[in-house]
């Protein structure tokens, strides 16, 4: 269909597979890949336990924490610890579950709140990576969003969802 061989596309696959070798720190690791799951995975025993300093220490120094369309924005770690301190203390001890997805190529995870036997779509939170850190957390408390993820707007204590949504 392209008219080439096979070859030539082995040969432009080795030279791209090359150039990727050499990336920078500041770039976002691969799609799915062991470092991505790795931060997603950290991240979400953080949130969901309220472990502001394990938080933390996955962001970069200049990372964002925004929640659009709102317009509450916090840079940095100290902004976002404060943040994030003050959200945990108005939750009341009352515990998130976080439910893996994806958007717009990115980890990113249905957030959910409890309310009695059930827990109720709250948003969903997009993670922004550089390097092997955070460099942002968008939290959108719309909670129509979760639908067009796949996601319900109400778990049951027997739900079950797949990670890989």
């Amino acid at each position: 269909m392209l008219e080439v061989s096979a070859a030539s596309v082995n040969s432009a696959l080795q030279r791209a597979r090359g150039t990727m070798v050499g990336l920078s720190p500041d770039t976002a690791p691969l799609p799915r890949s062991a470092v991505e799951r790795d931060l997603a995975e950290r991240f979400a025993a953080a949130y969901t336990s309220d472990d502001i300093s394990g938080l933390v220490a996955l962001l970069t120094d200049d990372a964002w924490f925004t929640m659009p369309p709102s317009e509450l924005e916090y840079q940095g770690r100290a902004a976002v610890a404060e943040f994030l301190t003050l959200s945990a203390q108005w939750r009341a001890g009352r515990q998130l579950l976080l439910v893996p997805t994806r958007a717009n190529g990115q980890p990113a995870f249905g957030v959910y709140v409890p309310d009695g036997d059930v827990h109720r779509a709250h948003g969903l939170a997009v993670l922004s990576l550089r390097g092997d850190k955070i460099s942002a957390v968008t939290r959108f408390v719309d909670t129509a969003v979760v639908s067009r993820f796949g996601l319900p707007r109400m778990l049951y204590q027997n739900d079950q969802l797949s990670p890989d949504k």
